[in-house]
């Protein structure tokens, strides 16, 4: 089977990764990482890699040039599988079910139209024959019923849980230019002051030693792991960029702080015109099941050393563990090989 694949995004290539463990015969064209052994894409994913509105401005255009190219390539393509970012795929799906109506097209990872943008529901019904959702609540925006909960990926993903105290405590600062530049001088100031503990910086597994001293700088003041389950695993606590980190953290079990600092003009639109109350995904999942939360989140002006400390000090662990049970139990089950026999059906 020859499969046409839109996935953008670092997380999407690890639920990538996964989904094809679980089927045979397949090969990729499209965008993923170049890594992948299954094919060799048009773009590997850092060439599609954005920070913020301003950058996604400027590259728009290459953006629709990119989009063209992949309407040529799915000629000879039996299926598309679109993941996550729906700025690109969305209007990518149009572009294909206009050209080619009979072909199938999966959406895996949907957007988040429960938090904005809910007129995207209509297009993604119109130009997806097949909406695969993670989260067991986001079906429910889907007039058509062409949406369906496959279960979460992460749920494939996790092969360890919280290991308990153990003197050591997380950092995972991100990993865009961005976010590391925002974060990492809190969390030194964070680690300088506990003197008495293992300080484990976390860094993507992809990262070269060159792009780690081009973003990281100094960080001999810590620790260093590559490995982002093993390390939360063995972590007494952490602090967690938002992102998919901090679901990790979540479904694992450590107890953690959500800790942002966003480009101001980012912040503006999340929380003015788009009116985002929640960043961690943990919270906003909890919430929607039962109206509870599972951490506590500093965002802008609060992320600050010693708001991060009380944080590590005053949160109730018993409490942690479980909500962070009750998350589990409510996603129930992984999705890779329910996707990957969709996908071959």
């Amino acid at each position: 089977m020859k499969l046409l694949v839109s996935a953008l995004e670092p997380s999407a290539n690890l639920h990538l990764r996964e989904l094809l463990t679980h089927m045979q015969d397949v090969e990729l064209m499209g965008i993923f990482e170049e890594s992948i052994p299954e094919g060799t894409p048009l773009y590997d994913i850092s060439h599609m890699a954005i920070m913020g509105v301003i950058d996604a401005i400027k590259k728009l255009r290459w953006f629709y040039r990119v989009a063209d190219e992949m309407v040529e390539l799915a000629d000879s393509a039996d299926k598309v599988l679109l993941m996550d970012s729906s700025g690109f795929n969305l209007p990518l799906a149009k572009k294909l079910k206009r050209r080619y109506p009979q072909k199938e097209i999966l959406y895996y990872i949907l957007p988040q139209v429960w938090a904005s943008r809910t007129k995207r529901v209509e297009k993604l019904e119109r130009y997806c024959d097949r909406l695969l959702g993670i989260l067991p609540f986001e079906v429910d925006y889907y007039p058509q019923k062409k949406a369906e909960y496959v279960g979460h990926p992460l749920l494939d993903e996790m092969k360890m849980t919280y290991q308990g105290r153990s003197g050591t405590i997380a950092f995972m600062p991100g990993s865009r230019r961005s976010e590391i530049s925002r974060l990492l001088p809190v969390f030194r100031e964070v680690r300088r002051k506990l003197t008495n503990k293992e300080a484990l910086l976390i860094i993507p597994g992809t990262f070269s030693q060159e792009k780690i001293t081009e973003l990281y700088g100094d960080i001999s003041e810590f620790a260093i792991s590559r490995d982002t389950h093993s390390a939360l695993a063995h972590s007494e606590f952490a602090f967690i960029c938002s992102g998919t980190a901090t679901l990790e953290a979540a479904l694992i079990g450590t107890p953690f702080t959500l800790a942002y600092i966003a480009k101001k003009i980012d912040y503006f639109i999340g929380k003015k015109l788009l009116g985002i109350t929640q960043v961690g995904l943990a919270n906003i999942i909890l919430t929607r099941y039962n109206g509870t939360t599972l951490h506590r989140e500093l965002l802008q002006e609060n992320v600050t050393a010693e708001n991060l400390l009380a944080e590590y000090r005053d949160t109730d662990r018993t409490i942690f563990a479980q909500k962070a049970k009750e998350l589990r139990d409510y996603l129930a089950h992984g999705s890779s090989e329910n996707v990957a026999k969709m996908i071959e059906s």
